[in-house]
């Protein structure tokens, strides 16, 4: 199920939230949200359903066990971060690996299966482990209403797409849970998930009915169409995602749950340290804090910190997908934070607005691996964006006014979260008709978030 279906808008939607709001205890609204999360999840294949409930219960068992046997807490802890690892390897990663040695060793004896990826299982399978790694830390005491775990495990606004929320982010929400409705939560709820409705079905499907045509067949575009369809490309991952996590944050204050924010203006960045504090903040602060300060950030001089940096972005590039090109993302961007440390001292000393642009420009070079379907595309799409080639195929012009538009809005108008929506009827009216007109939009043609498939 997707936020922008008629099935959700029209039936899951409104009978979740009545329900809601109309059961009286903490129990009851527990246990409505976790079978909502099933249903939305069950509505993709109801056969995974049985992961999700075992990676919650197993994570769960965990953290009891954690406290009631300190001792081995460590061992409990590191144990049920390597099932959910290995339940990971197998399910996004075991095919990726075994084909790539069958491709380097033709004879090796690793057979190849078609395993079905689970959607979200990225996502939810870090919200288990950070939870198991908070409670062994001490950073949160371990859930002891099941319901109310399996509520934040399962919660149907971030099960597939994020934002990654800690368990410690809404344990005071979740404990408070039988609360009544607040006006300014609605308000809050209401307008962050339309102006991530905008970004999606108004923005991002509209860049998308052009820009994937035009990267058929890259080979055919010219060196400014190839550029045209990187910024685009930049454009619509940003209005496609942060529209997610704007619409994820909106649902979660309408059933009272302050979800964190995803995105804070990343394109403005004045550096890829900074455009990582502001993108999809919620992966990169976990890989920080978990694996980064993990592997010794960098605390043990600076060769150390520039392997971390490194290890530490390519497997956040390979934890959005099996396949080299989701690697050589992370190992680009890991390359680029390394260089960035190394010669802070000078890259401090140039103007902001040229740090800005030249950040921009590093980052949409990075987006072409990871929008690239192979290596090979990949290479090729590089190869007409810095060779001067003319082609008989240029892109629509509808593509590069999209761009531009694209461009504007990202360099003027402010998140999500900086904008204030008073509580007076003209706004209400205001995001009643904006609603109506991403749902001719979305009737128009409907269209997964990109996010989905990591």
């Amino acid at each position: 199920m997707v936020f922008n279906s008629n099935v959700f808008l029209l039936v899951f939607l409104p009978i979740t939230f009545a329900l809601f709001w109309l059961a009286r205890d903490k129990t009851q609204r527990y246990v409505l949200l976790a079978l909502s999360g099933f249903v939305f999840y069950g509505w993709w294949d109801w056969r995974f359903c049985g992961l999700l409930l075992f990676s919650a219960l197993f994570s769960y068992a965990a953290g009891l066990a954690i406290e009631r046997f300190p001792a081995q807490g460590r061992r409990i802890a590191y144990f049920s971060v390597a099932v959910d690892l290995a339940i990971l390897g197998v399910f996004k990663y075991y095919s990726f690996f075994a084909r790539s040695l069958r491709d380097a060793i033709p004879s090796f004896p690793l057979p190849l299966l078609e395993i079905t990826l689970p959607i979200g299982i990225s996502f939810y399978t870090f919200h288990t482990i950070s939870y198991v790694l908070d409670v062994y830390s001490k950073r949160v005491r371990a859930a002891t209403n099941i319901f109310e775990y399996i509520t934040y495990v399962n919660l149907f606004s971030q099960l597939v797409a994020g934002p990654i929320v800690r368990f410690r982010q809404i344990e005071d929400d979740l404990a408070h849970i039988d609360g009544p409705l607040k006006p300014d939560m609605l308000v809050k709820g209401v307008s962050y998930f339309t102006i991530g409705m905008i970004k999606k079905v108004i923005i991002a499907d509209q860049i998308a009915l052009y820009l994937n045509p035009a990267l058929q067949d890259v080979a055919t575009l010219s060196s400014v169409g190839a550029w045209t369809a990187a910024f685009a490309y930049s454009l619509q991952l940003y209005f496609d995602f942060s529209g997610y996590s704007d619409m994820a944050v909106g649902l979660g204050c309408l059933f009272g749950l302050q979800i964190p924010i995803n995105f804070a203006a990343p394109y403005r960045a004045t550096g890829i340290a900074d455009f990582w504090r502001r993108w999809h903040i919620s992966l990169s602060s976990w890989l920080r804090d978990y694996l980064y300060i993990g592997l010794g950030g960098n605390r043990h001089g600076e060769w150390k910190t520039y392997r971390n940096l490194m290890l530490t972005m390519v497997l956040g590039g390979l934890w959005h997908g099996a396949n080299w090109t989701f690697l050589i993302w992370g190992a680009y961007h890991g390359l680029l934070l390394s260089l960035e440390k190394m010669l802070q001292p000078w890259v401090s000393r140039i103007p902001v607005l040229v740090r800005r642009i030249a950040t921009y420009l590093l980052v949409v070079i990075g987006w072409v691996p990871f929008r690239a379907d192979s290596l090979d595309a990949a290479a090729l799409w590089l190869h007409r964006m810095f060779v001067p080639s003319a082609s008989a195929h240029a892109v629509p012009v509808a593509l590069t006014g999209w761009v531009a538009v694209g461009l504007l809005l990202i360099a003027t108008v402010p998140e999500t979260h900086e904008i204030r929506v008073p509580a007076i009827r003209r706004w209400a009216f205001a995001s009643g008709f904006a609603l109506f007109i991403c749902y001719l939009f979305i009737n128009n043609g409907k269209s997964v978030f990109l996010y989905y498939q990591f």
